[in-house]
């Protein structure tokens, strides 16, 4: 009884955020840093694979959250560069779950009715050749939509995004297409992954599930300089709730108004936060 009570309670609160967050601006630019998965996996005493299948259903949710609540572009961490230090099994498993969640999205009649353009952030030609093929098919699938950009980070990682940008620079340099005057902020922005496509925007907020309090060699060139707030939270990545969605959008307006109603919505948000952890032992 008492956990109806507070469902009900946690919908209430779920829908008097959404209004609130509705009501002023919010993030034009979100990167999201999902982390959590494997620990939730052995908190769960589940096999690792499940805890990234959960975590892409939890993906799969933000997204429709985020169109719901009108970001125009969000950029997920899939897989770092530093992930290739895992092993070749674990590596593959993920690199088939990203496959089938591509194709799948593909397909998605809300991939379309939501004009959502998807395409890869990284050092591609790292992934496996079927991987690659189908990160081809999701872009030319999804090129010409403009409504919400989502840029999924593979084989990425912040330093050699820009050693790469600095590279190709310096060959146009070298070969007389630029000079060094005409290197500029626009320059290097329009240089780095995608390659001279249209660049991933500056970033207005990171977030960070699952406890640690870090950027992680993210997205360096576009979090910073830009007023780019970092947002880190506990819930493990398949944990993850639209409330702390959310929450996070709110801390970044309160922080571009500050605005007084949000320390009453955070005593609110504590409050609840306490009755679900008696209720059902979950922890924030």
């Amino acid at each position: 009884m008492l956990k109806g009570i507070l469902d009900t309670v946690y919908k209430s609160y779920e829908y008097l955020l959404t209004k609130e967050v509705k009501e002023l601006p919010v993030p034009k630019h979100i990167a999201i840093i999902m982390d959590g998965n494997r620990r939730y996996a052995k908190h769960m005493r589940i096999n690792d694979y499940y805890g990234h299948k959960l975590g892409s259903d939890t993906t799969e949710k933000v997204i429709e959250w985020a169109y719901e609540v009108g970001i125009d572009e969000m950029t997920v961490y899939a897989f770092s560069t530093e992930n290739f230090s895992r092993s070749p099994e674990e590596t593959e498993k993920l690199f088939e779950l990203i496959d089938t969640n591509l194709n799948e999205m593909v397909e998605d009649k809300r991939t379309h009715d939501r004009q959502m353009k998807i395409r890869a952030v990284g050092d591609r030609i790292r992934l496996p050749q079927y991987l690659q093929n189908t990160i081809k098919k999701a872009e030319n699938a999804t090129c010409q939509y403009e409504n919400l950009k989502l840029n999924v980070a593979l084989a990425y990682g912040g330093r050699q995004d820009i050693i790469q940008a600095v590279q190709e620079i310096a060959k146009k340099v070298k070969n007389g297409y630029l000079t060094i005057d005409g290197v500029n902020k626009s320059t290097i922005s329009n240089h780095l992954y995608p390659d001279c496509k249209q660049p991933v925007s500056d970033v207005d907020m990171i977030i960070r599930t699952g406890g640690n309090e870090r950027v992680s060699n993210f997205l360096p060139w576009q979090a910073n300089g830009n007023e780019c707030i970092s947002y880190f939270c506990a819930p493990y990545w398949p944990m993850f709730r639209k409330v702390d969605f959310l929450r996070s959008i709110r801390v970044y307006q309160a922080r571009l108004t500050k605005d007084k109603n949000y320390s009453r919505l955070s005593r609110v948000s504590h409050f609840l936060k306490n009755l679900y952890i008696l209720a059902d032992g979950r922890f924030d």
